[in-house]
């Protein structure tokens, strides 16, 4: 079912979902927004202390109440609603007209060059940390979002080629990147809370900016990496190691 959707359609009823959602939020229920605000403070709080037992008790009574908070809305009970309707219609429709599946056969010189998949080094994750492995891994260009919960990159136990990309947007949490010493690096990194910390160099708080930074041989030397961050509130620190 999902996979008929035309990007135009999810499109549109993203966009619909965040109109209603704001309707929600500033015309018929403006506290929930401090409710939210409050809910993912205890989550973080949580998130950041889940070894002693307060931090445990706040992450679990947050996440249980944002759900039940998220389930009360009007606009996630409409969703619902809605998604019922589509899938009943979908239903209706491929009792009266059957899909029918026809194999597909392709010939090994048919393509014009061959593609090769590779298994990106993080994946995207809403809720919890990440962190590279300890042992030895090849190296995949970084490109990620993630909602609550720390990133923690070390460039140190692989062997990077010569150019490196690494993409993070994310919400609320830390990114901590460890780069070897030979290699330059460029931070293009935005926030609208949060404290910055550039291979010892560059200390700052910095609120509702976009800064960026680079060593002196960056466009002239190889390896080097390119860090691209966001965040809503977090800190990011750029390490030698």
């Amino acid at each position: 079912m999902l996979n008929k959707l035309t990007t135009d359609t999810v499109n549109w009823i993203v966009i619909i979902g965040i109109v209603l959602l704001g309707f929600n939020f500033f015309l018929f229920e403006p506290e929930l927004i401090f409710m939210f605000m409050f809910l993912g403070l205890l989550i973080y709080i949580g998130r950041k202390r889940n070894h002693t037992l307060i931090g445990k008790m706040c992450f679990w009574i947050g996440a249980v109440f944002l759900i039940f908070l998220i389930s009360s809305m009007m606009v996630v009970q409409f969703a619902i609603g809605a998604a019922l309707i589509l899938f009943l219609r979908y239903y209706a429709n491929t009792k009266k007209h059957p899909p029918k599946w026809e194999p597909s056969f392709y010939e090994g010189d048919s393509l014009e060059e061959p593609l090769l998949k590779t298994t990106p080094l993080l994946q995207h994750k809403f809720l919890g940390d990440q962190v590279t492995s300890e042992a030895g891994y090849k190296w995949h260009d970084v490109n990620i979002q993630g909602g609550f919960g720390d990133r923690i990159l070390d460039l140190s136990n692989t062997v990077l080629p010569e150019d490196v990309f690494i993409s993070i947007r994310h919400v609320v949490g830390n990114i901590e990147i460890y780069v070897p010493y030979e290699v330059e690096v460029s931070v293009h990194h935005s926030a609208m809370f949060g404290n910055v910390g550039l291979l010892g160099e560059v200390s700052r708080k910095i609120t509702n900016q976009t800064i960026a930074y680079h060593t002196p041989l960056y466009y002239e030397k190889k390896p080097r990496i390119k860090i691209i961050t966001s965040t809503i509130s977090g800190d990011i620190e750029v390490k030698r190691l």
